[in-house]
């Protein structure tokens, strides 16, 4: 019972064995990845990413896809983009077997979201492409959550019974 639940799973992994593993799993491109990303200039994104590089992302409101080196680039700033201010405030990468594992949390604020400060955080695992870039990426993201909510007024007190 158990193939079957994996093999639906992991639909788009090959089932076949890679007969020598890279010697370098894409640690460095990871690394650059996350440089370019804190630089808020998505289009910088693309020195990490092999030219077919694919993007698959879970946000709060929907799924979206993106294929290519350039639309990758153009998925980042759909879904970053257009803030006044913007502080990566942690971010890391590390290896589950030979897939790379990214994490990043960001301050933003201004532009599209208005005024207040809103943090947001992105979950990704990714595959490096043949020459030690990223190829793939799948990525889960928390959604724009406003860091400081107003102060909550204490209960009136009325009345009781």
């Amino acid at each position: 019972m158990r193939g079957p639940v994996l093999a639906s799973y992991n639909w788009d992994v090959p089932t076949t064995a890679t007969p020598t593993p890279p010697a370098e799993p894409g640690l460095a491109a990871a690394g650059l990845f996350l440089e370019q990303l804190a630089t808020a200039d998505f289009a910088s994104l693309a020195v990490a990413l092999e030219p077919d590089a694919h993007l698959r992302a879970l946000l709060p409101r929907r799924f979206r896809e993106w294929q290519g080196r350039e639309a990758v680039c153009d998925g980042f700033t759909t879904m970053l983009g257009g803030m006044d201010a913007y502080t990566v405030l942690d971010a890391t990468v590390g290896l589950v077997g030979s897939r790379l594992q990214l994490a990043w949390r960001m301050r933003v604020s201004g532009g599209r979201l208005g005024p207040a400060d809103f943090v947001v955080e992105q979950q990704a695992y990714a595959d490096a492409g043949p020459t030690g870039r990223i190829q793939s990426i799948s990525l889960v993201c928390s959604g724009f959550c406003q860091e400081h909510f107003p102060a909550i007024p204490p209960p009136s007190k009325g009345v009781t019974s």
